[in-house]
Formats: structure tokens, C-alpha cells, sequence
């Protein structure tokens, strides 16, 4: 793999800035400030992205790498892996995940995996290598050689990390005793004391005794539930029966209602068959009264009477006129028969003129009476057509009160005993005395509070227990926990155990396979670099590294100056590069070489164009020696100054 150009738009304190690098030595050349580091930077996190987690520092690389004149904070970085395949990367710092484009500048961005913590993981597939290896191992800096006791025992630790582990950053030793510490001071053993396990299981058996000593308490509460639940049981039954015996109650109290109605109607019957007869009777009586009424008769008797009077008047007044004619020589005669006329004819014109009189009041009185009578009779008629009347209306009405009583009582029958059927289906309880249903109600009722007040009683022995169960619910609780962190304990022990078999084979799998690789490599490397001055280079457990001498003598690796150290450590990252990905990877070496000799830096440029020479090579440096010494050799490279 090969970087072709950094296209730097902002960055730090770079801007507007292009960069074309050859496929094999570069040389970056700058003062001190010039912002090698922030070239080699941007690199990194064009390839893997920014961080804005501060990390234990005092700001992050997105805020100590964000521009302060400008808003703009890209760039473009392109590469070609082994394969001969191009790819585009372009990233705007400020967001997450970058844009990547092939050789004909298609967007493949979503061809890859994107993590949501660190983005697009294009460069991870593509090489096997994440961003942590491609620092420890492809990445050298001047930071990592300082003079003084403690920084050489640092980059030591390093050398025998790297060659036991493969990680320079990771020493076996040192994580079994961190392991190991954990171990004792997070859980503890069964002869440690005052540890969490210890702790923990004194705590449970204190527990488990004070909890014993209460489980006769939730044993009775199990009883004074089941009782409970037994008269709630007899509760429920006793109330559908009550439901039951009232439902009954209420059809008895509907039949008794209708059977009343039926009385009433009977009554109201029986009272018209009265008011018929009382009416019957009151016809007979006014019938017998209207015939006792007569019209008068004295009237017409008198008119007779008078009217004999009057003919015999002028029956003696025309024999009178016949006397006086008859015997008109006779004066005795003549005056007889005029007396007689005359007599006959004043008592004709007397009486009739006084009957006239008196038939006329008499007729006035006799009118009066007849008017009278009239008017008696036509009011007994009147009544009496009433009387029959309301004899009908009565006779009709009782027809009808009896069809309906006759009609109600049939179907107030059937009815209440379909309505009963009906009631007695919908539940099982049949054990009723339904000639008393009043009684069943009141003992199904008493049935029913006798139970509910055992029920309150229960309730008082449950709540004088109570405070007892909820401190064995407490401690069950509080067991129940300790029981959790016993196990989560447990886990932890397992997992640490675990851990410590995983990096046990893991080491022994290094030591065996990888480790030799590395020892051969760096021993190759350190007497190319020394030119024959140390040959063999060994790591063990014991001592660490050593090295053998010119005259075969083994001295500790701590022995040796700053110098020699910085080479053991360029020589084990450059043997590990080998092993690290397909990819023939970029070797970045940012102020490496600061501590070096003339003689020392010729060797390690030598053997680095020799031994790398299909690897690219960037140097980032301040000085001139490295292209002085590469003139000297005469290898190519190209020249970048900032």
C-alpha cells in the first residue's frame, strides 16, 4: 500500500497545502513547529478518523487540531493498495464518517462497516490493521527515545512487551499481577479475610439464621391465607345464593303484587256486582213510583155535570118559550113559562158565567197538576233509563274485569314459573326452602357477615405478623443480593481465570511461534544495523532482554547506551511489520533517528532501503543528515519541505 497525495484544505496549522509522496523514501523536512507531527497526524485520522474523546488529556485531537482562523477543517488523502486498486478518501473532520471514492470516482463509502463509535472501518478491512497496531508498529516517534534511567527502562519494557506479546503497550507479567491483584482485592479467597467473598458470605450466614428462625412466620401466614381463602371461597357461594334468594324474593314480591292486583280486580268486580243490584233495586223502586202516578179526573166529571146542568137550562128555557106560546092566552101560563125561560136563563148565564170561573181555575189547578205529574214521571223515566244504563256499563266492565282476572292469574302462573326456572338455571345452589324464602335470605345473609368477620380476625393475625414478614422479606431481599454479588463475584473470578489461561496461551502460542521470529529478526537487524557489533539478541523471563557481544559475551539489554536501545526498538517494530497484513504497509518514522550517531544513522538507512525497498518510507525530520546520508549512498528520495 502506498500514500500518493495529501491534499491538506485545514488541518492544525496547515492550510491550503499538497503533498505528492513517492513509493519509496520520503524525506519531510522542517523546523522544529513546522508541523511534521501535524502532517504525520492528519495521515492517521484521514485514514481512521478524529477523536473528540479527550482521553485523560487536557483536549482532544479534534479540539487541538481544529483551526482557529478558518471554518474549514478537510482534506483528501489518496492511496493504492498492492492490488494496483486506487481509492479517494476525503474527510470533513467535523463529521463522523468520511466519503470514499474508487479509481473511477464512484461513492463506495457504504461498501464498508460503519462503527458507530468510530466511523467507517474502510481502512481496517481493507489492510487488517486498526488504528492502534499502526501506531505501535508502523509509526515511530521521537517521543518514545528520551535520555534518563526512567524513560530506557520504559522503551525496554517496551522491547520485551513487544517481543512477548506482540503489543508494546501490553507486558504479560505485569497483567497476570494486575489479574492477580484484582483478583485478591475485588473478590478474595476462601482464607482471605475482610475481602468482598469473605464479606459476603459472613453476611449470608448471618442472614440465613435470623431467616430460619422467621420461616414459622410465613408458614402461618401460608395458613391464615388458605382459611382466608377458604371463607372467601364460602363467601362467594354464600353470595350467589344470596344474589339467587334475592332474585327469588324479588319474583315472589312480583307474584304477591300481581296476585293483589288480582284481588283488587276481583274487589272492583264484586263491588259492581253490588252497585247492580243496589241499581236493580232503585229500578224497581222508582218503576213502582212512576206507577203510582194518576192523572187527575174530578175535571172532566164536572164539565159533565155543567154541561147537564146547561142542557136541562135550556131545555126548561125552550119549554118555557113552548108554554109561552103554547098557552100565550093563559096568563098564569104565559107568566109560568116566562118565569120558567126566564128563570132557566138567568140560571144558565149564572152558571155558566160562575162554572166558567171556576172551570177556569179549576183547569189552571187540574193543568198545574197534570204538569206536575208529567214532570214526576219523566224524571223516574229519566232515572230509570240512567239506571240502566249504568246497569250495562257495569255488567260490560265486570265481563271484563273477570276475562282479565281469569287471562292474569293463568299467565302470572306460567310466567313466574318460567321466570323461577330461569333464575334457578343460572346457578348451582339449589338448597333453598322456597316456601320461606325470607328466611333463606336473612340466614344466607348472617351466613355471609359471620364469615366476613372471620375474615377480619384473619386479617388481625396477618397484620400482627406482618412486621415480622417484611423484615424475613427484607432479609430474603437482602439474601437474595448478596447472593447476586456472590455470583457476579463469581463470574468476575471466573472471567479473571479465564483471562489469565487466555493470555497464558496466548503467551506460551508467542513464545513458541511468534517470539523466535522476532528474536531472529531483531538479532538480523541489530547486527546489520551495529555492523557485527551485537549478534544475537534473546528475551526470557528472567532476565528480560539480552544481547550477545562481538566476543560472545551476554550483557542485559539495560546495560546498553540510549543509542543501541532505540535500535532494538526500530529493529523489533520493522520485524513485526513482516508479519502485521498482506499489505506491504507505509513505514513512518517522525524524528526516529534523533539520538543516532553518523555511523549508526548510515547503517539504519542502509538497512532500511535494503531490507524495506518495496515498503514506502516516510521521514519526518528537522535536520539535514538524513538526506546528506542518503546522497552519500546515493538512493533515491524524494524531498518535502514544510
Amino acid at each position: 500500500m502506498k500514500i500518493n497525495k495529501l491534499q491538506i484544505n485545514a488541518f492544525g496549522n496547515i492550510e491550503n497545502k499538497e503533498i505528492e509522496l513517492s513509493e519509496n523514501i520520503n524525506i519531510v523536512y522542517g523546523k522544529n513547529e513546522a508541523g511534521k507531527s501535524t502532517l504525520l497526524k492528519y495521515i492517521v485520522d484521514s485514514l481512521y478518523g478524529i477523536s473528540k474523546n479527550k482521553r485523560g488529556k487536557e483536549f482532544s485531537d479534534y479540539d487541538r487540531y481544529k483551526p482557529w482562523k478558518t471554518e474549514e477543517f478537510s482534506g483528501k488523502l489518496t492511496y493504492t493498495l498492492d492490488n494496483g486498486k486506487k481509492y479517494e478518501v476525503f474527510r470533513d473532520f467535523n463529521k463522523k464518517n468520511p466519503k470514499i471514492y474508487d479509481e473511477e470516482l464512484n461513492d463506495i463509502s457504504k461498501e464498508f462497516t460503519i462503527d458507530r463509535t468510530y466511523g467507517n472501518q474502510f481502512f481496517t478491512e481493507q489492510t487488517k490493521i486498526d488504528e492502534d497496531t499502526f501506531l505501535s508498529t508502523l509509526v515511530s516517534m521521537q517521543q518514545e527515545v528520551k535520555l534518563g534511567k526512567q524513560e530506557q527502562n520504559t522503551l525496554l519494557q517496551k522491547l520485551a512487551n513487544l517481543a512477548g506479546t506482540g503489543e508494546d503497550n501490553v507486558s504479560y507479567k505485569k497483567a497476570i499481577e494486575k489479574i492477580n491483584k484484582r483478583q485478591i482485592e475485588e473478590i478474595g479467597t476462601l482464607r482471605s479475610q475482610g475481602r468482598p467473598i469473605n464479606i459476603i458470605k459472613e453476611e449470608k450466614f448471618k442472614l440465613q439464621d435470623e431467616i430460619g428462625e422467621l420461616e414459622e412466620y410465613k408458614e402461618k401466614q401460608y395458613e391464615i391465607e388458605e382459611l382466608k381463602q377458604h371463607l372467601e371461597e364460602k363467601i362467594k357461594q354464600n353470595e350467589e345464593k344470596l344474589k339467587l334468594i334475592k332474585e327469588l324474593k324479588v319474583l315472589e314480591e312480583k307474584e304477591k303484587i300481581e296476585k293483589q292486583k288480582i284481588a283488587l280486580n276481583k274487589d272492583l268486580s264484586n263491588e259492581n256486582n253490588e252497585k247492580i243490584e243496589k241499581l236493580k233495586l232503585n229500578k224497581i223502586e222508582l218503576e213502582n213510583k212512576l206507577k203510582e202516578i194518576h192523572m187527575p179526573e174530578e175535571t172532566t166529571k164536572k164539565v159533565q155535570k155543567n154541561n147537564v146542568k146547561n142542557i136541562i137550562s135550556i131545555v126548561l128555557i125552550i119549554l118555557g118559550a113552548v108554554l109561552a106560546i103554547l098557552l100565550k092566552n093563559n096568563t098564569i101560563a104565559l107568566i109560568a113559562g116566562s118565569i120558567i125561560s126566564v128563570a132557566s136563563l138567568t140560571f144558565l148565564l149564572t152558571s155558566n158565567t160562575k162554572n166558567k170561573k171556576l172551570n177556569e181555575k179549576e183547569s189552571r189547578s187540574k193543568k198545574e197538576q197534570i204538569n206536575k205529574a208529567n214532570a214526576k214521571k219523566q224524571e223516574f223515566q229519566s232515572e230509570i233509563e240512567k239506571i240502566n244504563l249504568q246497569i250495562e256499563l257495569l255488567i260490560k266492565s265486570r265481563n271484563e274485569q273477570v276475562k282479565v282476572i281469569e287471562n292474569t292469574e293463568n299467565l302470572l302462573k306460567a310466567q313466574i314459573e318460567k321466570e323461577k326456572n330461569n333464575i334457578l338455571k343460572n346457578y348451582e345452589e339449589k338448597d333453598i326452602n322456597y316456601n320461606n324464602i325470607t328466611y333463606e335470605l336473612e340466614n344466607t345473609q348472617n351466613n355471609i357477615n359471620k364469615n366476613k368477620l372471620e375474615i377480619h380476625s384473619l386479617e388481625l393475625d396477618k397484620n400482627n405478623i406482618l412486621p415480622k414478614l417484611e423484615k424475613l422479606a427484607s432479609m430474603e431481599e437482602e439474601l437474595e443480593e448478596l447472593n447476586e454479588k456472590e455470583q457476579n463475584l463469581i463470574r468476575l473470578n471466573t472471567s479473571m481465570e479465564l483471562a489469565k489461561q487466555v493470555l497464558e496461551t496466548a503467551y506460551i502460542k508467542m513464545k513458541e511461534n511468534v517470539t523466535p521470529k522476532f528474536t531472529e529478526n531483531l538479532s538480523k537487524n541489530i547486527e546489520e544495523i551495529s555492523n557485527g557489533k551485537y549478534k544475537n539478541v534473546r528475551i526470557n523471563d528472567e532476565e528480560g532482554i539480552i544481547v550477545e557481544k562481538e566476543n560472545g559475551e551476554y550483557i542485559s539489554s539495560e546495560k546498553l547506551s540510549i543509542g543501541t536501545i532505540d535500535q532494538l526498538y526500530i529493529s523489533l517494530r520493522l520485524g513485526a511489520i513482516k508479519e502485521l497484513s498482506e499489505e506491504t504497509m507505509p513505514i513512518i518514522l517522525d524524528e526516529a533517528f534523533a539520538y543516532y550517531d553518523e555511523e549508526r544513522l548510515c547503517n539504519i538507512l542502509k538497512y532500511i532501503s535494503e531490507e524495506f525497498k518495496n515498503n514506502q518510507i516516510i521521514i519526518l525530520t528537522c535536520t539535514n543528515r538524513e538526506k546528506e546520508i542518503l546522497e552519500s549512498l546515493k538512493l533515491q528520495y524524494r524531498n518535502i519541505e514544510l
